[in-house]
């Protein structure tokens, strides 16, 4: 039908149903017939129209009755309120005494109850008969039969992709109890529960809930046999369908232990809002985010550089897709190129530059050293020479904790990009504010293991460790990016930054959180029916089992909780320049023994590790809590 044929056919039912209403009214009052009857059509007649009219007003005619909400129909209850009051009022204008006054409020309970009743019930046929998508057929529970949940099990009821059963929560008072239109079990009756209902997926609608307990309810999850997800937003409820995202496989970093800290804006903006800002490495995983935070606080320019085509253009699409009206200017090229640094730094007129260029893979680096050496040195050298030449502001190095008492190329590496940073510090003077940012892995990162085994479980396992006792810290994307914008804000000159990132995280225990999280179970000697084994490879050459974030250097505290700022020695810049020569000198030859002798006489601390085979496979364990700590002076030593 046409628009104006449904408005049309709606007018005339009210206008047919709702004298009934107010005769039912009347006879309710009056308690005859005969007095009821006693008057005229046009009164009846009357209450009907001014009562459409109100219905107009609220745009009750002009909404789609499949979508009608709960705030439409409060809306047309108020109006309707309006209508009675008006007919009362002409009542007492043309002083009819005989006219029962109180009918006027029963016609208002029984209009909107008609109102409400028309309207749900076409709407719930159409929503039925209209839909053109198939039914759900994948069964859901949802654990925490609150508010949150009763909201999202509403709200599901005409999804497509999910059909709830039935709730789980921890309080014994509400077993056996129906909320929402879904029977509640109490938690004791999981498993059993999810077998006799066929539950494929549970998600978990408890918003404030702490990690240590979603880890608690996850490993019961997995027990039982069922895939986690997790309500991770409220929504309104409006008895309409629930977001597309309102629902999503729980991830690793809802376990971490921690909230982030979110940025002061002070330091978040200094080095950033109204200035020329230049990204290396602008496509890659750490640049990338990098350039999503700088956009957002609305700096003059934004110039990208990466020598990777494809990861240039798809970072600066998405960014001129979400602020098309910035200044954004993507250079191809390396860092390693002097001429290509200082022309950028030149004709933008750059006051920021975070230098996150650098090949960061041990494996690949270790079997590719010259290659490494000459892209993360150089180019930071290149990078510093640069800075200084041109005046830049602020001149940040992303750096790495794997600089820390290195034992492979790639941090060895990243540990004389910072000696480079040190040295250019001791040198250009007040002009330039050069300082470093270390920490370790990020969440999701390209190359990093959490990636690896998603693409693993999906392809049936094993997932593959390099040992059972290797551990690394791990922080989230986006507040990595955050801290390494406001430590530059905080530089005083050849600071060394370091990000508290929290209790490192053993690999293994990752591995099985991730298998938990996708509902299997792990294979192993004493459950050889199990989804997905592990299986341990040994250590990479140069890959240590433990990482560390801080040397023997004093420490002291900064402007920010997370960030702790360091003093640590330092070549002196002439014999550094000297030193760098030789290592170029020393990789023309392509002798790694040369190279690496060179590599010790820079950074003193670097130690090839030769690495052992893997251990024997370590028993099943519950996952340790990465409990992250805010930083305090005393516990520094």
């Amino acid at each position: 039908m046409h628009r104006t044929a449904k408005i049309a056919l709606m007018v005339m039912v009210d206008l047919l149903a709702l004298p009934f209403c107010f005769l039912m009214a009347m006879l309710l009052r009056v308690g005859d017939a005969g007095a009821a009857m006693h008057y005229p059509a046009a009164a009846y007649l009357l209450v009907a129209l001014l009562t459409v009219a109100a219905f107009s007003l609220s745009d009750l005619y002009r909404a789609v009755i499949r979508f009608i909400d709960q705030r439409m129909l409060a809306v047309t209850g108020f109006t309707l309120a309006l209508a009675t009051l008006s007919v009362y009022l002409i009542m007492v204008g043309i002083n009819d005494d005989k006219f029962p006054r109180s009918a006027l409020v029963i016609y208002w309970f029984i209009a909107f109850s008609y109102v409400v009743t028309s309207r749900m019930t076409v709407r719930n046929f159409l929503r039925k008969h209209m839909s053109g998508a198939p039914a759900a057929d994948h069964a859901v529970a949802i654990y925490g039969a609150a508010e949150p949940g009763a909201q999202l099990a509403l709200a599901m009821r005409t999804s497509n992709q999910y059909r709830p059963v039935c709730f789980f929560d921890d309080k014994r008072v509400l077993h056996e109890r129906t909320i929402a239109g879904l029977r509640v079990f109490h938690t004791a009756h999981l498993a059993e529960t999810v077998r006799s209902l066929g539950v494929r997926s549970v998600i978990i609608a408890l918003p404030s809930v702490s990690p240590q307990r979603l880890r608690d309810i996850m490993e019961r999850l997995a027990a039982a046999g069922v895939a986690t997800k997790i309500l991770c937003r409220l929504f309104d409820l409006g008895d309409d369908k629930a977001p597309p995202h309102a629902v999503r496989d729980l991830k690793f970093e809802d376990l971490l232990g921690r909230k982030p800290v979110p940025p002061r804006t002070e330091l978040f903006d200094r080095c950033v809002r109204g200035k020329n800002v230049l990204v290396t490495g602008a496509g890659g995983s750490i640049g990338s985010e990098l350039c999503r935070q700088i956009v957002t606080l609305v700096p003059a320019q934004l110039h990208l550089v990466d020598h990777s085509e494809f990861a240039l253009y798809t970072i600066r699409q998405e960014l001129l897709g979400r602020h098309p009206e910035m200044r954004i200017v993507a250079h191809l090229g390396s860092v390693c190129s002097a001429p290509l640094v200082e022309r950028i730094l030149q004709e933008g007129k750059i006051d920021t530059i975070y230098h996150a260029a650098a090949y960061k893979h041990v494996p690949l680096v270790e079997s590719n050293i010259v290659a490494g050496l000459r892209n993360n040195v150089l180019g930071s050298q290149v990078i510093a020479a640069a800075a200084a030449k041109f005046k830049v502001r602020t001149c940040v190095l992303i750096s790495s904790d794997k600089a820390v008492r290195p034992t492979n190329i790639m941090g060895a590496s990243k540990r004389i990009a910072e000696l480079i940073f040190q040295a250019a510090a001791t040198t250009c003077g007040a002009d330039t504010t050069f300082c470093m940012v270390r920490f370790g892995n990020v969440l999701g990162s390209s190359g990093s293991v959490i990636p690896l085994f998603q693409h693993q479980l999906a392809q049936g396992g094993p997932l593959t460790i390099t040992h059972p006792d290797v551990s690394r810290y791990f922080m989230l994307i986006g507040e990595a990016a955050q801290l390494v914008i406001q430590a530059g804000a905080m530089a005083e000159g050849g600071d060394v930054f370091v990000l508290d990132m929290g209790e490192p995280i053993r690999i293994v225990d990752l591995a099985r959180s991730m298998i938990m999280m996708s509902g299997l179970t792990e294979k192993t000697v004493h459950n050889p029916d199990g989804d997905i084994g592990l299986t341990f490879v040994g250590l990479f050459p140069g890959e240590k089992l433990y990482e560390e974030l801080l040397t023997e250097g004093k420490v002291y505290p900064s402007d920010h909780p997370r960030i702790m700022r360091m003093k640590e020695h330092a070549l002196r810049p002439g014999v550094l320049d000297t030193y760098i020569t030789c290592l170029m000198l020393a990789c023309d030859t392509n002798e790694r023994g040369m190279i690496e002798s060179m590599v010790k006489a820079i950074v003193a601390e670097y130690t090839p590790q030769a690495n052992h085979p893997p251990a024997p496979l370590a028993p099943p364990e519950k996952m340790r809590p990465a409990l992250f700590r805010n930083f305090a002076p005393d516990r520094i030593g």
